[in-house]
């Protein structure tokens, strides 16, 4: 694994900020020349610093603005069980992060719906029939105070 130094992180952090940035923009602001600059780029890629380019979208214009957050206890973890609700879970669209819990409960999901009406819909139809549930609890989010990508 390759050691990143300053420039690295210089080219990581403008990137995060606008994934569309030309290769000229990027060597002006990282203090390259666009040669070296794109070569350091494609090592990113290549060694998986840099995972893709996608668009920040609007969830709230595009009718998924309710976010709630479910704790979630199985009533099995075996391995096999873990692997069984994994696979569920990631078929679910609605559900935008799944996160393996050490605590109180096994896992964390953060579930984005269009309303409190889609998602009882989804909850009930979907989340509820996932393999080796136990049981959920559901917090709602009132309001959004910081959500940031990693930069």
């Amino acid at each position: 694994m390759t050691v990143l130094d300053r420039i690295d992180h210089a080219i990581i952090r403008a990137i995060s900020a606008n994934g569309r940035i030309s290769i000229t923009a990027l060597a002006d602001a990282v203090g390259l020349s666009k040669t070296p600059c794109l070569h350091r780029l494609r090592r990113l890629e290549g060694d998986g610093y840099i995972l893709g380019y996608t668009a920040i979208t609007d969830p709230e214009k595009l009718g998924a603005g309710h976010i709630a957050f479910v704790q979630v206890r199985l009533a099995d973890t075996k391995s096999a069980a873990l692997d069984a609700f994994n696979r569920a879970v990631r078929r679910i669209p609605e559900i935008e992060q799944c996160h393996c819990i050490a605590g109180n409960f096994d896992y964390l999901l953060k579930v984005r719906t269009r309303d409190i009406a889609d998602y009882r819909r989804v909850l009930g139809e979907q989340i509820s029939n996932l393999p080796h549930l136990a049981n959920t609890s559901t917090f709602v989010v009132i309001e959004s105070v910081v959500d940031r990508h990693i930069v």
